[in-house]
Formats: C-alpha cells, structure tokens, sequence
C-alpha cells in the first residue's frame, strides 16, 4: 500500500513537471523607440541634438559613420512580441535622413529601414 502511494505521487509529480513552466521575465532590449521621438527629429540637427532626444545609438557602424541605427524589441515568453527600428543618416554633423518603421504622422508612415547604405535608387513617381 505504501509503495503504490509512493509510486503514484511520484507520477503526478513527474506529470505536473511537464506541464508548470518557471515563470519568464519580459525582457526589453535596446534604445526604447517611439514614435513620439522619431516625429521630435528634424533634418539639420546636430547629433549631439539627436543623441539628446533619441538617446545613444545601440548601433554605430565603424564603415558607415554616418548612419546611426536605434533598434529596440521586447521578448514575452521566448517571442519578439514588439519590434521597432530606426535608422538616421547624417551629412557631417547635421541629419540628413530618418528611415523608420514607426507612423511618423497620424496615417503618414515612414520610409522602411534599409538593410545597406542608403544608396539604393528610389522608384519614379507616378503622376
């Protein structure tokens, strides 16, 4: 009788381990990008205005000084729950370009982050 009460909490024990999971911390990683920021940002501002308002860069790339990439995500569970990315060009000290996956305006969205340079050619438009 003891052995069968043995084995059997045994096995419920071994089963509730299969279906409790440790509890898992959301983790937030990056620069937090909003859209409010990105509408602060203006062409001519200098980077230092830029870091001010957009705080440091997470990325800054030796081979492209120009351009400074702000990425920020936030993981629940082991899944990229929310995404955002923000890539900023400048021409010396002034910016220059702000691409963005982020609405810029109302129903006004911003031009795609670019995986390159920004030399890509942009399509005509159509009139």
């Amino acid at each position: 009788m003891l052995r069968a009460c043995w084995i059997a909490c045994c096995a419920i024990a071994i089963a509730a381990c299969t279906y409790l999971t440790p509890y898992k911390v959301e983790v937030q990683q990056g620069t937090v990008v909003t859209a409010e920021n990105v509408s602060k940002l203006k062409p001519g501002m200098t980077r230092s205005q830029v870091s001010f308002v957009m705080g440091t860069p997470l990325l800054t790339d030796a081979f492209h000084a120009n351009r400074w990439d702000y990425v920020y995500y936030l993981r629940k569970r082991e899944r990229i729950v929310e995404q955002r990315k923000v890539a900023l060009f400048f021409e010396g000290d002034a910016l220059k370009d702000i691409r963005s996956d982020l609405p810029v305006g109302k129903n006004e969205a911003a031009a795609p982050v670019p995986a390159a340079t920004p030399a890509a050619a942009q399509p005509p438009e159509k009139q």
